[in-house]
């Protein structure tokens, strides 16, 4: 194995990586730590086998190139625009804390502050496993505030791309903390012409190339060859972000990026994602173990203040940054508290920034360990701060002024809102059907019922949701619709109450509550799970659409439709199928 230095780093970073991932995981804890812990014990500053470090970088290089092309792919303006008003201000305004602040963190210690503005921007930048993950874990993904948590980091991750295009411009041929001092005007044109170039690869990619690439994807897609089509998305992948490197100068990261986001404009990029995956997380695994490689241990030990002073900024600076801004903005405080927490980490991005720092001599060996050392503690603490978010809003409502502070925007939206709603259903002649919850299916049943003569109002966590609704001249409220204070102005003169949120917790005491106030309306729910019927019964609904019925019903359909059933036998077939899942 010493002949084959590549086979050898390879096979202990996945070991050592599959190890640890294991253990992490089973602390549920995010794997992330354990790869970098895989990198740490087979690094050169641990006893044991040694990897190739030369080698493992470029093969982190690869995995770099394949995260940014998978970000670019799943980048989508709508989902960004869905909570512009608190994402792009929060976003910006946290990034330019961070990176402030790890300015000056860097410069009490003597760096250079091309140095700290790079550290603090690298700082600044979340994790969007980690975030996903931690989201998921704690069911708020598809809530509100996760909702602007995802928001903010897709704001993030556009910075970081910005960020991609400064670095190089900034970058000196001194290593850092001995740059020679340039001139201003030498700057400014190094950062023109390195925008200029930027420019040149947008019109090539995004204008030239949104037409061949995705032409090139299909016409490949035809040939039903999963082989070559794999190939084809790795050439899109890794091709392009060479080139974007040697023809224009821009880093492999941003190249990578917009060649996901041309890619992600083809008819078959939901095949072209599925077909980057496991080669994406196999090289991301790499990459990590990588960047653990290149981490001393001892630096914790050799400069404690700084790596306290970076953990102050991870772990403190943005998270009270993101709470009072969503606060100030007018969101909730629990809102807030899960953006804040949620973000409260670094990981992926901040290694991408680091490792371009170091190649333009703008960050030294201490700014990556400081990096790895605070995305280690803040990766790993992440988890459990967010477990923390009930006792810590428990507390915050005990200091009255302080909670009445960081709700006092929310309340006066809210409040505006709700009443505007108060007055339409007022003023309304029309029977009212109430619809809890605005996603696809809410959105669904509003159109429907309001082409079928119904007044409809709108209830919604989504503040953005609510605000636009208002706008439009529509009822909506704002709020928890399981809290039944929120639903007191519209439950007494709803003759329908369709609760489209496939999430059940506290749905039972809704309709029991909704049954008390209103015991002629008609409650018509969306429930997971067939399991669920003797309870929604019981409780008084008056019709649950099952997903798990359904999906059934559909996947019969289909196959009986490829398999030549007439109409009437599809019809039969499936109202059997609806019928036997009832009643079993």
């Amino acid at each position: 194995m010493h002949d084959l230095p590549l086979i050898s780093t390879i096979a202990a970073a996945f070991t050592a990586a599959w190890v640890l991932g294991l253990i992490t995981q089973k602390l549920k804890l995010s794997p992330i730590v354990g790869y970098l812990l895989a990198g740490i014990a087979i690094g050169p500053h641990t006893p044991g086998f040694v990897g190739d470090v030369r080698l493992a970088g470029q093969l982190a290089e690869l995995g770099v190139i394949l995260l940014m092309f998978g970000v670019g792919l799943h980048f989508h303006l709508k989902d960004l625009l869905a909570v512009r008003n608190v994402a792009i201000p929060g976003a910006i305004g946290q990034s330019l804390i961070a990176t402030l602040l790890g300015a000056a963190v860097a410069m009490a210690f003597g760096w250079p502050l091309k140095s700290g503005l790079v550290l603090g921007m690298a700082m600044a930048v979340a994790s969007t496993v980690v975030l996903i993950r931690v989201l998921t874990d704690n069911r708020v993904l598809d809530t509100t505030a996760g909702h602007v948590a995802v928001g903010w980091l897709i704001v993030e991750d556009v910075l970081t791309v910005v960020v991609l295009v400064l670095i190089p411009a900034l970058g000196t041929t001194a290593p850092a903390g001995h740059a020679a001092a340039s001139g201003g005007s030498s700057i400014w044109m190094t950062l023109l012409i390195a925008l200029l170039k930027l420019g040149a690869l947008i019109a090539i990619l995004l204008l030239a190339g949104s037409r061949l690439i995705p032409w090139v994807m299909v016409k490949v897609a035809r040939l039903r060859s999963r082989e070559l089509f794999t190939l084809t998305v790795l050439v899109m992948a890794i091709a392009v972000a060479a080139g974007s490197s040697y023809v224009f100068g821009a880093s492999m990261a941003l190249g990578a990026f917009l060649a996901g986001m041309v890619v992600g404009q083809s008819p078959v990029s939901h095949q072209a994602a599925a077909d980057a995956l496991p080669l994406r997380d196999a090289f991301a695994v790499l990459f990590f173990a990588s960047v653990g490689m290149l981490f001393d241990p001892m630096f914790v030990v050799h400069h404690p203040g700084l790596f306290v002073a970076g953990l102050a900024i991870v772990l403190l600076a943005k998270p009270l940054a993101a709470l009072a801004i969503v606060a100030i903005i007018g969101y909730p405080a629990r809102t807030a508290l899960t953006v804040a927490i949620g973000l409260a980490q670094i990981g992926e991005f901040s290694f991408i920034l680091s490792d371009l720092g170091r190649k333009h001599h703008l960050l030294d060996d201490a700014g990556h360990n400081l990096l790895v050392a605070c995305a280690i503690v803040s990766i790993t603490a992440n988890p459990v701060l967010f477990r923390l978010i009930g006792p810590l809003e428990s507390a915050l409502q005990r200091r009255t002024a302080l909670w009445r502070f960081l709700n006092r925007g929310a309340q006066a939206r809210s409040g505006d809102m709700n009443r505007r709603a108060g007055e339409l259903l007022e003023r309304s002649p029309e029977p009212v059907a109430v619809i809890v919850g605005y996603g696809p299916v809410g959105r669904t049943v509003d159109e429907i019922l309001r082409k079928g003569g119904l007044e409809t109002v709108v209830v919604d966590l989504n503040m953005d949701t609510v605000q636009g609704l208002t706008k439009a001249g529509r009822a909506a409220i704002y709020g928890d619709a399981f809290n039944i204070e929120v639903m007191h102005q519209a439950l007494p003169r709803a003759t329908h109450l369709i609760i489209t949120l496939p999430h059940s917790a506290n749905r039972n005491p809704l309709i029991a509550a909704a049954k008390l106030i209103n015991p002629e309306i008609k409650v018509f729910v969306r429930a997971r799970y067939i399991d669920e019927r003797a309870e929604l019964i019981q409780v008084g609904a008056d019709g649950v659409c099952y997903e798990e019925a359904e999906a059934a019903v559909a996947l019969s359909k289909l196959v009986l439709f490829d398999r030549g059933a007439d109409d009437e036998t599809i019809r039969s077939e499936t109202t059997r199928i609806r019928q036997e899942l009832r009643a079993s």
